[in-house]
């Protein structure tokens, strides 16, 4: 299925095709260690005045309760000085340190003199931190860049091209990576604007997502939310409680290399576009078998609760939940943190909207490749498709104020 086919019939074209639906998946989101929670209406609404501590041995934003609201951005950077670019990486992380405290970038809220901009543009001044958290991340191409090709780990690798992918050149790649969380839209917005802002003349927005609606969530103990098809996305994401879990899929080990990634870990962004039109027309029935599961309470094939185990032998071969299951992928588990989207319309009368798919693990090539390659029979590719993709370094976290984002990698004491 491309962007430009249109049905012209009531029934799904699947339904035509058989069980053997082509393109891509969803990215693992039904069980492939993806859970989706979200609290439900009777909870008490986060409280939007607490700050996320920015240290840590970890970045938080990975393992941190998810938050409502997203803006994700690439960089590429476009100084060639080193040291340069690492003294932007130590203003980001001050300006990082400042902005998830809730404090504006500058001293004295404005600061600076009257005749030259604002240190802060200033949106985000009278709001509260909204658990912003910031999460940098390098990828492949900044390697190529400032003497860095032995440092570039063996797990960055180059994704391989998957099938029925349609990637966009100018909504993949990226040198840096800034994923902004917050409960407030404009809280997230302003971060990502001052970073740019302080970076002008050595980075550059390359390209970047909006994201509401959280579909994954490290806080099992909420209930799952539900994607633009309706569907809860899955049930066993790691949580952030889970350190066991955390350390076996997630966070680079002391035992892997390169030494300077320990206690980071890796991401893959994936933009998936959904066919929304043509899955709105598709009967309640298939749509339940696509997913392997029930649209209302989310119960496996077979079972009667959400988070009954399933039995993936009852589902039908290309059904989304059997295919992305640890069991199917030699228990293949990535961390999920993806959000919604919409984006307009595509110039034909259709949203352009779907899942902004983020996944963290210690290893691509144990996590993300194996289970997406898994998934190139699923029944749900009919109704999406990948069009934007990147994979990013995530390094350790930010160890106490005299530390800074990438020290590991650019000190030459590390």
């Amino acid at each position: 299925m491309t962007d430009n086919d249109t049905p012209s019939h009531s029934p799904s074209r699947r339904a035509l095709l058989g069980w053997g639906g082509a393109g891509l998946a969803l990215g693992a989101a039904a069980a492939g260690g993806a859970v989706a929670m979200a609290r439900t209406d009777d909870e008490p609404a986060p409280d939007t005045g607490t700050a996320i501590a920015f240290h840590g041995p970890h970045q938080a934003g990975i393992a941190t309760p998810v938050q409502d609201r997203l803006h994700f951005a690439a960089f590429d950077v476009t100084t060639d000085d080193r040291a340069e670019f690492v003294q932007l990486l130590k203003d980001w992380t001050e300006a990082a340190r400042r902005m998830t405290a809730g404090r504006p970038v500058g001293e004295g809220g404005f600061g600076g003199l009257p005749e030259a901009p604002p240190d802060d543009t200033g949106e985000a001044l009278d709001l509260k931190p909204s658990r912003l958290t910031l999460t940098i991340g390098f990828g492949p191409s900044l390697f190529e860049k400032f003497g860095l090709a032995e440092q570039r780990p063996a797990a960055l690798v180059d994704l391989p091209k998957f099938a029925g992918d349609n990637l966009d050149k100018n909504r993949s790649g990226g040198d840096l990576c800034v994923q902004a969380c917050a409960d407030d839209p404009q809280v997230a917005v302003h971060a990502v604007r001052n970073l740019a802002r302080i970076g002008f003349g050595k980075v550059v927005i390359r390209w970047s997502q909006l994201g509401f609606g959280k579909t994954s969530s490290t806080t099992p103990e909420a209930q799952t939310p539900r994607n633009l098809m309706g569907f809860k996305d899955g049930t066993r994401n790691i949580a952030g409680t889970e350190t066991d879990r955390l350390k076996k899929f997630v966070w680079v080990d002391d035992t892997d290399d390169p030494a300077w990634m320990r206690g980071g870990s890796y991401l893959v962004a994936r933009r998936i576009r959904m066919h929304i039109e043509t899955w709105d027309r598709t009967s309640l029935q298939e749509q339940e078998d696509i997913f392997g599961r029930d649209k209302g309470e989310g119960a496996p094939v077979g079972k009667a609760k959400e988070r009954d185990e399933p039995f993936l032998k009852a589902m039908k071969p290309d059904a989304h939940v059997r295919l992305a299951h640890p069991d199917a992928n030699h228990g293949a588990t990535i961390l999920r943190r993806g959000y919604s989207f919409t984006d307009g319309t595509d110039g034909l009368g259709r949203l352009d909207a779907g899942l902004f798919f983020l996944a963290y693990q210690r290893d691509v090539r144990k996590g993300f490749i194996p289970i997406q390659r898994n998934l190139a029979t699923d029944a749900l590719n009919e109704y999406i498709q990948h069009v934007g993709s990147a994979l990013f370094a995530i390094p350790p976290g930010v160890r106490d104020k005299d530390d800074w984002w990438g020290r590991t990698l650019f000190s030459k004491e590390a």
